[in-house]
């Protein structure tokens, strides 16, 4: 029986269902819409990408027949999407989706777009001397209109409004984007209105044990690599105008399988590179999930599937919102 707190709570529910890459969430999120009022909203920055299927472990065919997804496949490889966007996209489906009496079960691993969505995006990070430095160097050497054209790949909004020898701003507006994989005009848009009609109930898949979700991480890219990556790459490299500076290329997996395409690495680098990437990233993910407010953090590789939905669908009741 479908779980449906809507016309007894006062603030309508939404759940944010977070964890690290190959945690499980995908599964998690499907079977939880076989059981509740749940309609699924895409949380990744990797999956927007159309047909850039197998590397970023996009749901299937039978599973989005099962559980179709929003905000999967609504971008090219060539394009760009910004937290802004995901911000004003998933307020506009969470409305429609409360209007057709259900609940919006956000679900994914790019924690920042979580983070925004429920806390806004004003605030900019502080400034990396690290990182200045080292555009510095670039800027000296190579020229800081460089450093300009790759702003223009992955903030075309920012570069647009800065001149290419203004090398303070130059230097900002890349700090930003490196540092948070925001781009400066996102922040700039002001779209950072924290929602009062919501009640956000925040989950966060948590494997305490690390080997388990390196061993899956390890696993999957093999999968991965079994299903034609290489392949996927090489289909895409054809049908668009791609580099490796753009946000789609510089998604994990794909930045080392474009070096491999590239005989810049071999097939054995490409792999270890691409695994060791996918668990640093994870570890980042734990780091924000660690310190994210307000969430019940729940080991998946303790607790059942089962065991987590039912205690979702328990925080669902009425009482619980």
């Amino acid at each position: 029986m479908a779980v449906n707190p809507l016309a007894d709570s006062e603030k309508l529910p939404v759940v944010f269902l977070m964890g690290p890459t190959a945690s499980g969430k995908t599964d998690l999120a499907i079977s939880l819409t076989q059981n509740t009022a749940c309609e699924i909203i895409s949380v990744d920055s990797a999956m927007i990408y159309r047909e850039m299927d197998i590397g970023t472990a996009k749901p299937n065919a039978d599973e989005l027949a099962r559980a179709p997804h929003h905000l999967i496949n609504i971008r090219n490889p060539d394009e760009s999407y910004s937290v802004a966007e995901f911000c004003q996209d998933a307020n506009q489906l969470i409305d429609n989706i409360h209007a057709r009496n259900k609940i919006p079960l956000l679900v994914g691993g790019t924690i920042m777009y979580f983070h925004a969505l429920q806390f806004g995006i004003n605030e900019l990070p502080a400034a990396n001397q690290e990182l200045r430095e080292r555009m510095n160097r670039i800027g000296k050497t190579q020229g800081w209109n460089v450093l300009h054209q790759k702003l223009t790949q992955v903030d075309p909004e920012s570069a647009a409004k800065i001149h290419p020898n203004d090398s303070q701003r130059i230097q900002r507006a890349l700090e930003v984007y490196d540092l948070t994989g925001v781009k400066l005009s996102s922040y700039h848009a002001n779209q950072n209105l924290v929602r009062a009609d919501i009640s956000i109930l925040n989950i966060g898949l948590f494997p305490h044990q690390r080997e388990q979700l390196h061993a899956n991480i390890a696993h999957r890219f093999d999968n991965m690599l079994e299903q034609g990556v290489v392949e996927e790459l090489i289909a895409l490299r054809q049908k668009w105008q791609l580099n490796m500076h753009m946000p789609s290329m510089r998604c994990i997996g794909y930045r080392q399988l474009w070096s491999y395409i590239e005989n810049d690495i071999d097939r054995e680098q490409m792999r270890d590179q691409a695994i060791a990437a996918t668990r640093q990233l994870a570890k980042r993910q734990l780091t924000w999930l660690r310190h994210y407010p307000e969430t019940k953090l729940i080991d998946p590789y303790i607790s059942s599937t089962e065991q987590i939905k039912l205690e979702i669908i328990h925080q669902l009741q009425p009482t619980n919102c």
